[in-house]
This record gives C-alpha cells, structure tokens and sequence, in this order.
C-alpha cells in the first residue's frame, strides 16, 4: 500500500468526520431556536397573547375557564338574543351600570362590555378576592338572588354580576370583571391578550 493511498484515505476520513461532527453541531444549535419561536409557559404567564376559536360556541354557552392568559381563567360567553335584551334594561342594582371604572378597553366601554354585542371575553376573576366566580346564564330565581335575571356569582363571599360582568351593589366585590384586551383575527377566532393586532 502506497504512501499516498494512505493520506487519502485518512484525508477522506476526516473530511467526513468533520463535516458529521458539523452538521450535529448544525442540528443542535437549529432545534432550540426554532423551539424559541413558541411562546414558552414563561412568556404566556407575563402576557403572550392567546388565540382561541369561537366557531362552535352556541347562543348561552360559555367556553371555559381557560387558564392561559397572564395566568389568568378565561371566560368567553356568547349571548342570545334574549340575553342581550335583558343587558339593554339598565338595572338599577348595578353598582357601575355604565362602566365607568377602568375595567375594560375604551372599545368595551358599552352595555355589553364587548366588541361583538353576542360575545363576551373577560377575565374569570372576581374583582373581591381574585376567586372564580360561577356561571348561571338562565333567568329564574336562585338560591343567592330570587330576582336573578342571569349572569356570574361567586360563592366564596357572595359577589353578584350580571350578563356583560357588571357588579351589583352592596356585594364584596368592589368593580365589574375585567375585560382583557382582545380583537377578531377572523369570524370565529378572537386573539387575547392584544388590542387591534398590536401588542
């Protein structure tokens, strides 16, 4: 065996050595970068915004808790026509009927504290203590309100709201639910976390 077949078959080693120790140098450094373009649990509990779809959401459903934005419950109601009829009667047993406490966005700022009248996001909070109020949609008397014309009750301590996250007077909670920022990427998807697109 030559001299020269010798160095070529060390050289040809080598060569492709290198180039396998390259590539999975290649391949270790791309994997966690493409994995950094998903938001990390770290970064979806400081605020990343989310996208959920309403498409299947029927009239007096609401879809969650949906523990995902900010750490926060989610709430997201679609509201019958009846619902929204009951929301235009101002009661007078709100404590903010007008929602004049910096609760929600300016473009929430309405009767029915939401950007589509029949859909309502907020947070799954109450305003007293931070407790998970429960969802009671129908319009009957109730163990907690004879008068209840539907809405949220939280029974830690008794908070009262009505259809569109309005607080009632003379409960322990101080102001209305909050309404996230949020917007419509589609008809049946609702980004929130965000306000028009922008962060």
């Amino acid at each position: 065996m030559s001299e020269n077949s010798v160095n070529s078959g060390r050289r040809n080693f080598l060569i492709g050595a290198t180039s396998l120790v390259g590539a999975a140098g290649v391949v270790g450094v791309a994997v966690p970068f493409v994995g950094s373009w998903n938001p990390s649990a770290k970064a979806l509990a400081a605020g990343a915004p989310i996208k959920v779809d309403i498409g299947k959401l029927k009239p007096g459903e609401m879809l969650g808790p949906i523990p995902a934005w900010r750490d926060k419950p989610i709430f997201v109601v679609k509201r019958s026509e009846e619902m929204l009829s009951i929301l235009e009667s101002k009661d007078d047993r709100l404590a903010d009927p007008h929602s004049e406490r910096p609760m929600q966005p300016e473009y929430a700022k309405n009767d029915g504290r939401s950007i589509k009248p029949d859909v309502l996001v907020l947070v799954g909070l109450c305003t007293h203590l931070g407790c998970s109020p429960k969802y009671y949609p129908v319009v009957q008397p109730e163990q907690f309100d004879e008068n209840w014309i539907g809405g949220f009750f939280c029974p830690c301590h008794g908070s009262k709201f009505d259809l569109a996250g309005r607080v009632y007077k003379g409960v322990p909670a101080p102001s209305n639910l909050e309404v996230p920022p949020h917007f419509y990427e589609s008809e049946s998807v609702v980004v929130i976390g965000e306000d028009g697109g922008t962060a």
